[in-house]
């Protein structure tokens, strides 16, 4: 019995105090600031941090798709007798090796400066075809850019050189292999053009001189000193601002180049990204929780407004350095593509005027074939899931002095779309299951505390009523019995008596 009301005690009074700590310990949140702060000193990109191996040289495959618009109509589209009648041509997937290089660090430490070139290998088991047998039909985009770069020249300056043109044999379309599209060819336009202006690039693609190639130099905050400041970029190619739009809102270069984000995302943040291919920064705003290898995400994309016209949102104004602006989901980059009627969009016009869309036959956009998101791990900040997808076009219009485009009128031209893509690889995930675990059980210690805390109590009760339910009665049923006649001398002196003895109920 003794042992008992022991173990009652005891198991209350350690249950009294697990309770009372767990509940001191949660209303502080001690432990969550603690391993809180714990994390946002790993983060870092800082030598010997658990995040910058991983962010020098990344180990998820990182794919590259194309996607290529064909004409079948060509003829009838510039005798402006018919919409473009447009076939998509794809997947051609390459495997894109990223890892950083000459990596230091400058500014005492604060900050670290990297170059990341990109290096492409196609892969046929994730294509429909061979680059260098399929063909496409096509904007002749070489030509368009000269004549585009002859506005304003003079019509007899104008007419001249379409004459030229026309007597090599040069025309609107073109058709070439995926091959030459993507990693260039020698263009006789081009060709010509380079014995007057010699510093002319003879050679034309989509993606020429950039396998191997980089985007510059990046300098980029560690967030050692400021956990929101990780992988924010502090200078491009030397500088902190763009010099290629006409505001300074325009010209800023926000936020981090896409591939690390701070920890502990919300979701109402504004997430900002630089990308060198639209030579500005776009924003992400949070749109649902996902599920990635079992780790918990934040899915981010861009909002309409981002590619908005100046119009419909004020911040885009800067964007427009021409008198007649174009209109939601299109962004003019002409002034960084060396003059060429370059236009990005996301693929299919998707989040753009439906008039883009409705101008051209075999354009549709689908929001989720064509959207670009980034799927966040908000504790770590870690991207386990990316989709980057843009569509180059080509601006066509009437051009003074080019009988070629005297059919022509405004037409947004899709000539490829291209997904970037990226799923994080089961190593890591299971790195971030161990972690985000450790996280969860550190930053609910206090809980577990509470929870062991009212299980002794629980069992300190349950005590407590075994205890009270076997104490002895203090009154007991009695009988009376007669007791036999003993032969010593006191039972002779007492004579026989009646003893009163407890007898069982039973």
């Amino acid at each position: 019995m003794r042992k008992g009301s022991c173990c009652m005690f005891t198991s209350g009074v350690i249950g009294a105090l697990l309770l009372i700590s767990g509940i001191a310990l949660f209303a502080s949140g001690l432990f969550q600031t603690m391993i809180h702060n714990k994390l946002k000193g790993e983060i870092t990109l800082t030598e010997g941090s658990k995040v910058f191996g991983t962010w020098k040289n990344p180990p998820p495959p990182v794919y590259m798709q194309f996607f290529f618009f064909n004409i079948t109509n060509p003829e009838e589209f510039l005798k402006g007798e018919a919409k473009a009648r447009l076939t998509e041509m794809g997947p051609y997937t390459y495997r894109q090796y990223r890892p950083k290089r000459n990596v230091s660090f400058v500014h005492n430490g604060t900050k670290v400066a990297a170059y990341t070139p990109k290096t492409f290998v196609f892969l046929p088991e994730k294509s429909v075809g061979d680059p260098n047998v399929d063909m496409v039909t096509t904007v002749n985009i070489p030509a368009v850019a000269v004549m585009n770069r002859l506005k304003g020249a003079g019509f007899w300056v104008s007419s001249g050189i379409s004459m030229y043109m026309g007597s090599i044999g040069t025309t609107m379309f073109m058709t070439r292999s995926v091959q030459e599209l993507l990693w260039g060819f020698k263009d006789p336009l081009l060709t010509r053009l380079k014995t007057i202006k010699p510093e002319t690039d003879e050679y034309f693609g989509l993606m020429l001189h950039k396998n191997g190639s980089d985007d510059g130099e990046f300098v980029y905050h560690t967030g050692e000193h400021n956990y929101l400041d990780f992988g924010r970029i502090y200078t491009w190619k030397g500088e902190k601002m763009l010099s290629f739009w006409k505001t300074n809102q325009s010209n800023m270069i926000n936020g981090t180049d896409g591939s690390a984000f701070h920890p502990f995302l919300s979701k109402d943040e504004r997430l900002n990204v630089f990308t060198a291919d639209l030579c500005r920064s776009i924003h992400m705003r949070f749109e649902k929780e996902v599920e990635v290898k079992g780790i918990p995400a934040y899915r981010f994309t861009p909002p309409r407004a981002v590619l908005a016209s100046g119009k419909n949102n004020p911040e885009n104004e800067g964007f427009c350095l021409t008198k007649k602006c174009l209109d939601d989901g299109v962004l003019d980059v002409s002034v960084c593509r060396k003059g060429a009627p370059v236009v990005v969009s996301f693929p299919h016009f998707h989040l753009g005027d439906e008039k883009y869309s409705k101008a051209i036959d075999g354009i549709s956009p689908v929001h989720e074939q064509h959207q670009t998101f980034l799927d966040l791990n908000p504790t770590m900040g870690v991207p386990v899931r990316a989709m980057k997808r843009a569509q180059i076009n080509i601006h066509l219009e009437r051009v003074t002095g080019f009988p070629l485009t005297r059919n022509l009128n405004s037409t947004i031209f899709p000539i490829v779309f291209l997904n970037e893509s990226v799923v994080i690889d089961d190593a890591s995930a299971a790195r971030i299951h161990k972690l985000l675990l450790i996280v969860t059980l550190v930053s609910h210690f206090p809980l577990i505390l509470v929870a062991l805390g009212v299980i002794l109590l629980l069992v300190c009760i349950i005590l407590a009523i075994r205890f009270y339910q076997n104490k002895p009665s203090a009154k007991k049923d009695t009988s009376y019995a007669p007791v036999s006649a003993k032969v010593d001398d006191q039972d002779e002196k007492n004579g026989t008596y009646i003893g009163m003895t407890p007898m069982d109920k039973s």
